[in-house]
Formats: C-alpha cells, sequence, structure tokens
C-alpha cells in the first residue's frame, strides 16, 4: 500500500510548492528581474495551475478519505508560500508603473502580516491541542487573494487586452487585505479565550 505521504492529494501538495520557484523563475528568464510580456504570462500560467491544485487535493483528499497528518501541515504552508512570494515579486518588479507600490504595498503588508501571525497562532493553539477551524470568510479571502494576484501578475501585459487589469488587481488586492483583517480578528478573539484561560 502506498504511503499517505504520496498519495494524489499530497502529490498536488508538493506540485504547489515547486510551483513558488518556477514563478520566481519566469520573472528571471532575461538573467534578471524583468517582466516582459512574456514572462507575465508564463508567471501567471504556473500560478493559475498552482492554484488549482488547491482546490483539488482539498477535493480528493475528501473525496477519498486521503488526509494526512503531512497534508494538512502543508496545504496551508504551500498557499502562504505562493501568496507571498508572488507579493514580494510584485512588489519588486519596478520595471512597470503601476502594480504593488505606494500605497498598495500597505495591502500586501497587511496580508502577509496577518498571515505570519495566524500561523504563530495556530502554532501555540495546537500546542495546547486546540483546533481552530478555517471559516467560509477566510476561505473567501484566500480566493479574492488569488484572483487579484492572478490580474496582477498579467499586469501591464494583460492591460494591452482589458484596459483595466492591473487596476482590477489592485482593487481585489484592497478587498482581501480589509477581509483579512477581519477574519484575522476573528482567529485571534477566538484564539485570545484560551490564552488568557491558560
Amino acid at each position: 500500500m502506498a504511503s499517505p505521504a504520496f498519495n494524489l492529494p499530497n502529490m498536488l501538495t508538493y506540485a504547489r510548492i515547486l510551483a513558488v520557484p518556477l514563478v520566481v523563475l519566469c520573472f528571471y528568464l532575461e538573467g534578471h528581474l524583468k517582466s516582459s510580456d512574456f514572462a507575465r504570462w508564463s508567471a501567471l500560467a504556473v500560478f493559475l495551475a498552482a492554484s488549482i491544485t488547491d482546490y483539488f487535493d482539498g477535493y480528493f483528499a475528501r473525496a477519498w478519505k486521503q488526509t494526512s497528518n503531512i497534508g494538512r501541515m502543508l496545504d496551508p504552508i504551500a498557499d502562504k508560500l505562493l501568496v507571498a512570494t508572488c507579493l514580494l515579486l510584485l512588489a519588486a518588479d519596478t520595471d512597470h508603473r503601476g502594480g504593488i507600490a505606494g500605497w498598495s504595498l500597505w495591502a500586501a503588508i497587511i496580508i502577509l502580516c496577518r498571515e505570519i501571525l495566524v500561523s504563530g497562532l495556530r502554532e501555540y493553539l495546537a500546542a495546547l491541542k486546540v483546533s481552530v477551524p478555517v471559516t467560509q470568510l477566510a476561505k473567501w479571502k484566500t480566493t479574492i487573494q488569488m484572483v487579484s494576484i492572478a490580474f496582477l501578475l498579467a499586469g501591464p501585459a494583460g492591460d494591452k487586452i482589458f484596459p483595466y487589469t492591473t487596476l482590477t488587481g489592485l482593487v481585489l488586492l484592497w478587498i482581501a487585505a480589509i477581509v483579512t483583517l477581519y477574519t484575522g480578528y476573528d482567529y485571534f478573539r477566538a484564539g485570545l479565550k484560551h490564552i488568557v484561560d491558560e
């Protein structure tokens, strides 16, 4: 019998983690950080493929009853690595006007800080044997984040086809940041009871 670590849901999660350096590589196709149209469409293709695995690994794990401890641990980590890497790349790419710069950096900072803080809280509560379930709103937050990043990865290349590509990505990024603040507060309010009671 195959090891649970190598079942299909977990293999999809591993693929999502491997997609992280591939997205970075797309932006460095010319030997330095350069977001040409080809680089952006390539990065978007890799990102979309990785995002799709996020849905299917959970679906197959539940449908085939192949949930595992390593899958539960790595699935949220894979999501956070992909989101954080894309946000950092988009902020570092100063080649084009627009994108994550100026005030938009605050939206990215809010999202990254929330992910780190909630991960720390989850780890602390796990040591107390307290489970923090993912809310439906948190799932929506992840979806909005992914869609906003997809628009921003297309960025200037996408603007040539749909003029509001970058703007749509920025608006969705701010919406994701606002929802992120709310869900982060929700988690901390739930976790604070256990911290105070300890």
